[in-house]
């Protein structure tokens, strides 16, 4: 990891997904194109998650754990605490406290504490600083989600930005 840049680039996640949702009315938050799609909201909720799981694993990292770093059933998570039934609003403010506590501590770390590794679900090694990286892309794939969620709305004639 290169020190305050990537830092940085994680901190930006909650500023892109605020743009990403601006203006958008209750309705175009909860929309599904249909069943089995996630919702805006459900697509927040589950980078929230990731966030949660994220924070464990980075925390399991730096205590020297040597269980597998846990992976999560993402869809039953969703679909478990009803997070369609959520606020957005409130959703993202949970994401972006997460967000900086785990940045706090990230830049507490050193270049060694960073390059400390666990196994992830897959049998696979990976470090703190892997872990920061595939977030953060991670997030910019759900960004993409979002962005295709709202052309659905667009094509199925729903008027997603509030006037």
């Amino acid at each position: 990891m290169s020190g305050q840049a990537d830092v940085q680039a994680f901190l930006d996640t909650y500023g892109q997904l605020q743009e990403a949702i601006a203006g958008l009315s209750g309705e175009a938050l909860r929309w599904k194109e249909a069943p089995g799609k996630w919702s805006v909201t459900e697509v927040l909720a589950h980078l929230a998650d990731h966030s949660i799981v994220t924070s464990f694993r980075i925390r399991a990292i730096l205590a020297g754990d040597a269980a597998r770093l846990p992976a999560f059933a993402q869809d039953a998570w969703v679909a478990g605490q009803k997070a369609n039934e959520a606020g957005a609003v409130d959703i993202l403010a949970a994401y972006g406290a997460l967000l900086h506590y785990n940045a706090q501590l990230l830049g507490r770390l050193t270049e060694a504490e960073l390059a400390k590794t666990g196994v992830n679900a897959k049998g696979e090694t990976v470090s703190i600083a892997d872990l920061i990286r595939g977030f953060v892309r991670h997030v910019h794939h759900h960004l993409g989600q979002i962005d295709r969620i709202k052309q659905a709305q667009r094509a199925a004639g729903l008027h997603a930005p509030k006037a």
